[in-house]
Order: C-alpha cells, then structure tokens, then sequence
C-alpha cells in the first residue's frame, strides 16, 4: 500500500462515516478500504478508527492524523497543479457542495457547459440547503448564497441575487394587495425557515429599514417549496428571482410591495484559501466568473 493512498482511503472513510460509503467514492472495494486503513494503522501503530457493528468513530490520536492528512494531500494536489504550464487543462474530480434549488435550476447546466470545455475534470456535485464546511466534509469548493460573514475561506462573487415578494392572483384575489410592508401582518406569510430572516422581512423604504414581523401556516427549508406553496394560493413568499422569475414573467405570480426593496444577496465561489489554486478550482471558478452575467440571465424581461 502506498502511503499516500492510505491517507486518501483515510480521509474518505472519516469524510463518509463508513467503509461502504467511502468504497462507493473511491471506486474500490469495501474490504480493500478496509484492509488500507488497518495497513495504515499498523505502519503507524495507533488506533485511527474505533469500530462497530452499527457505527464508525474516530479516535482523538485519529483526529490529529485526519487533520493533518488534509493538510499534506491538499499541499501534494496543489504542488502537482502547479507544476508546468499554468494554462495546462485541469483534470480529476471537483467536488462541489451547493444550494439545492440553484444547483438544479443554474449550476447543473453551468457544469455541463464546462466539461465541454475541460473535458478532463469529473464533476461530484451535492446538493445541500445547509452550509456544510467545505475542509472538513472534504469539498474542493461551495456555492453560496447569502451576505457574506467572516470566514476563513476565500469567496468570490459571482452575481447579486434579488429577492421579491410574490403570489398568485388567487390569493391576492381573495386577501387583497399589500401596499406596505407593515400590511404583511394580515397575509399569510410562507417563510424560509434556514433564513435568517425567517420571522423577520427587511425592507428599505428609502435610507430607512424596516424590519417585518412574519407569520404563517406554512415553512419549508427549501425554496422550490415556498415557490410551489406561492403557486397553489398559500400566502405570499419571499424569494429569490432565480427562483420565481419565470413563474412572474409568466404570470404565475404577481410582484407586490415593488417600491419597497429587499436587501440583495450575493452568489458566491468559496475555497479554502492556499498558495496554489488546483487547476480544477481554478478553471471552475473562472469559468463561473462570467457566467451568470450582470445582471444575472434570470433578471432578463
């Protein structure tokens, strides 16, 4: 077993929870996981991994070792990046986390388009609502959506997103048109709950803020449900545009509260920061950079 081997067997188990799982990302057999892992432990003469019938755990002498594995994989895939030309094509698997409804509706097509262009680079893509820690849950990189927070990683902005207020005509029908925010505490409100805005909308009326107490019958943590909810007459929702602006432009919803705006968010590319950039990341992110355009394609009409 080659050392470097047993430390990306390792890592993968740890990453995945279990031998099976970490097999399936590795394309190998669960007993040659296995069977690495324990050669690694024997070379190094410590426990790593605890085992049982129902769970895996890592040991705290484990720990030490996963971290500083990362370290010394991250810094070999960097160097072997780095080495010739820097416009060499990228190549291996990128391993990307992103929001779940932009991944289905925007980046899976951005992805395609890419490996047409890098035709050398395979393409790992989770789609997740929660905000996953890209290091430890050994990702390449994350696609964001939010005001940004301090953070060790590196972001880049790759467009603004803007949030409306909408709903059917139904429902406005029936309950009437909010003419100012403070009207929101008549209305069925459908929230977001992973938003930190969840109760709360945040309007500017001018330089003034208002903040917006909120209520409903119904939340989702993912915004395809909100838009769905919005659809069927449920109240109105709070959402992004790269969501709901076909449904607006095709008359499924109706914009309200159009004088008062909603702070914008912004879309980014997140990757650990490190000397050298893997030419995958890389590529990918430049690749992103021009993408979405400015304005956005889904602002259009």
């Amino acid at each position: 077993m080659d050392t470097i081997d047993g430390m990306r067997t390792f890592i993968a188990v740890v990453s995945e929870g279990s031998f099976s799982r970490a097999a399936e990302r590795l394309n190998m057999s669960p007993q040659l996981v296995s069977k690495y892992v324990a050669q690694l432990e024997s070379r190094l003469d410590a426990r790593l991994i605890n085992r049982s019938t129902r769970r895996l755990s890592i040991t705290e002498v484990g720990q030490g070792y996963f971290e500083r594995c990362k370290d010394v994989l991250a810094d070999i895939d960097e160097m072997e990046s780095a080495v010739g030309d820097a416009t060499a094509a990228a190549r291996g698997t990128l391993r990307i986390n992103a929001p779940m409804s932009f991944g289905t509706l925007h980046l899976s097509r951005a992805i395609a388009e890419y490996q047409c262009a890098q035709p050398e680079v395979s393409v790992d893509l989770t789609l997740d609502d929660r905000v996953v820690d890209i290091v430890s849950e050994g990702y390449d990189m994350a696609i964001r959506i939010g005001r940004l927070r301090e953070s060790s990683l590196i972001a880049r902005k790759l467009a603004s997103i803007r949030l409306v207020v909408c709903g059917a005509a139904d429902y406005l029908a029936k309950q009437g048109v909010p003419d100012k925010p403070q009207d929101l505490k008549d209305h069925e409100c459908l929230r977001y709950t992973l938003s930190s805005y969840s109760d709360r909308w945040r309007f500017k009326d001018g330089e003034n803020a208002i903040d917006v107490p909120v209520s409903g019958k119904f939340s989702a943590s993912n915004g395809d449900a909100i838009r769905l909810a919005a659809m069927a007459g449920r109240g109105l929702a709070l959402q992004p545009t790269f969501i709901v602006g076909v449904d607006i432009r095709e008359g499924r919803l109706q914009l309200v509260l159009e004088d008062f705006e909603v702070e914008p968010m912004g879309l980014y590319a997140m990757y650990a920061h490190r000397k050298y950039l893997s030419g995958k990341v890389r590529t990918f992110v430049d690749f992103l950079s021009g993408y979405f355009g400015s304005p956005p394609y889904w602002e259009c009409g």
